[in-house]
């Protein structure tokens, strides 16, 4: 195909669309949109390259396309890959870099689109932690490559049929990708099949135009309206209102309109073909490969930019990194003629093992822990001390507890003598809770539902959760209210973040998060155990673990992972807190317990001393974040539930 110049200046325009998005900078609130031009540029690239092989020989030489295409993606992938692991090893916590290993195997086998649609979604903040995310689309258009050379082979007989059928699947695609991101955006966003669209827009566009529409002299007008299109998206298209879906036609539809009228000597043609946007264009999927793992190492190392120069400071970085690997790796490699398609698969396969032992090794040795000193590991343990073991807990689709989290604990052929009833924190205690129910040979029943006070008559409005969440919290409670007293089961405990919920704010790293509730807070306490006592004889309400405002496992891993200089007291100070003033924080939630028919569990004595209240404790860390505990915590605080166990009829007090 004729190298066309403008093609580069649009490529200029996607992927800078992209990286300053990432690195936040105002106007370019939908900048992710440069993927989807990307998208169609390679579907019209490639489309044309297959199509006009097919159309000369018949048949397409699968070796010498693959052959290319590796020559052309590969070197500067694995280079990319190999720097961002050396730099990895040195800056990301064991959970993280675990991640990495994963990711690192998954993008070399052309699925880390199906990895991360499995994790959390693109616009999660844990995305922010992962430094091969963006190999994503990299993914998705491995997996265009090796199914569009096969349909093309199979229908080229009749170009016809083949337009025809390529159009329905191009239908079939966008109709399930609308429809799928109402249901599950991630799924439209990171799987080949919700994504085929963007790209057989392209190839559309190269086959039947191959030789009608690019000699027709189009108005300059529909080359302004694409840019209009691609422009408009950049800066209008909100992912929290549901991309791609039908929001992703506009970028398409754009990337189409400028690509049908680029050979039009029109004004926007001439920008795109001028040296700056081509000269970038040149490095663009060098500049997509680089500035991912910049921004995700540089914001994890410093914990986030303090200042509007440092993004820009890691941005101008990232294209010289992507010059460096366009000079250097890309451009050489891609212009290897020379080198016989037998070498270019065998180095290929050869590099994709070396790859994928990397990943595995850095994944089975759980992200290599000992590369850090001892005080770092207590914390780097609590960051990743928060998987269970989820294999009996469900959530029922139909029922009073339909859509709530329920999780049976002890000896699975008992009827549950105890139901324990929560939020999040009930979640963060599930461990040692199970241990004990195990150890005493007694059956629970586990009911949560994660920043949903278990109270009654109440509605809750939170600043960290959608209109939606706060209706499932109402919802939730509702079933779990109407099915209590159906379980026949005569002892309860409660268990709840409730100076949270009582003073309507958190506390430091979280005190930007609020909540209201519909009633004060010992109204509705008093409410719930009145209706509660018809129902159960023996009511016990967990009192809320010590709350330590600016501790973050996390954050005080990476202070001490990276020798951070001048920050012991700032350390001391996350870890220890005056139990003086930790008390003060529940006072109104202990005075909502006053006079209730309830026994009161009291954590406080194994975490706190009459001086302060401590996150570490022999050398283990007991909290994750400010208000929740470990699993090791909440194994080793078991035993302050021994009461709740408790069934003397049944031989059970010893341990107690």
């Amino acid at each position: 195909m004729t190298y066309r110049s403008e093609i580069d200046g649009l490529r200029s325009i996607a992927v800078m669309a992209v990286v300053l998005f990432h690195f936040g900078v105002p106007g370019f609130g939908g900048g992710f949109v440069g993927v989807d031009v990307f998208f169609v540029i390679s579907g019209f690239l490639i489309g044309g390259i297959l199509w006009k092989e097919l159309a000369a020989t018949g048949r397409i030489t699968f070796s010498r396309f693959y052959s290319r295409r590796i020559k052309r993606l590969a070197p500067a992938y694995v280079v990319m890959v190999l720097v961002t692991f050396a730099f990895a090893w040195m800056i990301l916590l064991p959970f993280e870099f675990r991640e990495f290993g994963k990711a690192m195997i998954a993008s070399t086998v052309y699925l880390s689109n199906v990895l991360f649609y499995r994790q959390s979604g693109y616009f999660d903040s844990g995305a922010e932690e992962k430094a091969l995310l963006h190999t994503w689309s990299l993914s998705v258009e491995e997996q265009f490559y090796i199914a569009l050379p096969l349909l093309l082979l199979v229908l080229s007989r009749n170009k016809t049929m083949l337009i025809t059928i390529l159009a329905l699947i191009f239908t079939a695609s966008l109709a399930a990708s609308i429809l799928t991101t109402f249901s599950s955006q991630s799924a439209a966003f990171y799987l080949f099949q919700y994504r085929a669209w963007e790209m057989l827009a392209g190839v559309l566009l190269a086959i039947y135009g191959q030789k009608k529409l690019f000699n027709w002299q189009i108005s300059a007008w529909l080359s302004w309206l694409g840019i209009v299109l691609v422009f408009g998206g950049i800066y209008f298209i909100d992912a929290a209102t549901g991309f791609p879906g039908y929001q992703a036609i506009f970028p398409v539809l754009g990337t189409v309109l400028l690509l049908l009228n680029g050979r039009n000597n029109n004004i926007v043609n001439r920008i795109l073909s001028s040296k700056i946007p081509v000269a970038i264009g040149l490095i663009s999927y060098s500049l997509y490969l680089w500035h991912w793992p910049v921004f995700v190492l540089s914001s994890y190392y410093v914990d986030g930019y303090t200042s509007a120069v440092e993004p820009f400071l890691w941005v101008v970085l990232s294209i010289f990194l992507a010059w460096g690997s366009w000079r250097f790796v890309e451009r050489p490699f891609r212009l290897a003629n020379n080198v016989s398609t037998t070498v270019v698969f065998v180095s290929a396969a050869l590099v994709s093992i070396l790859l994928l032992a990397i990943g595995a090794a850095v994944f089975l040795k759980d992200g290599f822990p000992q590369r850090f000193g001892t005080a770092a590991t207590i914390h780097i343990n609590a960051s990743a001390d928060f998987l269970q073991d989820w294999s009996r807990c469900y959530v029922p689709q139909s029922g009073n507890f339909a859509g709530v989290e329920i999780c049976p604990i002890g000896p699975d052929d008992q009827d549950p003598k105890v139901v324990i009833w929560g939020d999040s924190h009930l979640r963060a205690f599930k461990e040692g809770i199970a241990q004990l129910a195990r150890e005493k040979n007694v059956s629970a029943l586990l009911i949560w539902h994660a920043g949903c006070p278990p109270l009654f008559e109440v509605t809750k409005q939170e600043s960290a959760a959608s209109t939606e969440e706060d209706k499932n919290c109402t919802t939730a409670n509702q079933r779990i209210r109407a099915a209590l007293p159906e379980l026949g089961i005569d002892r309860i405990l409660l268990v709840g973040r409730w100076a949270y919920y009582a003073q309507g704010a958190g506390i430091g790293l979280d005190s930007h998060n609020k909540i209201k509730l519909s009633i004060p807070f010992s109204q509705a306490m008093s409410a719930t155990i009145s209706e509660l006592g018809e129902t159960f004889s023996d009511i016990f309400i967990l009192r809320q673990v010590p709350e330590i405002p600016n501790y973050d496992s996390r954050k005080i891993s990476r202070l001490l992972a990276h020798g951070n200089s001048g920050v012991g007291k700032e350390i001391e100070d996350m870890q220890n807190v005056s139990t003086k003033d930790l008390e003060s924080r529940i006072e109104t939630s202990e005075v909502a317990f006053a006079g209730l028919d309830v026994t009161i569990i009291d954590p406080w004595p194994l975490l706190c001393d009459e001086k302060s209240c401590a996150v570490v404790h022999d050398g283990k860390g007991y909290y994750f974040d400010n208000n929740h505990v470990t699993n090791t915590g909440a194994r080793q605080l078991r035993q302050i539930f021994n009461p709740v166990f408790r069934f003397p009829e049944r031989g059970l007090e010893n341990g107690g």
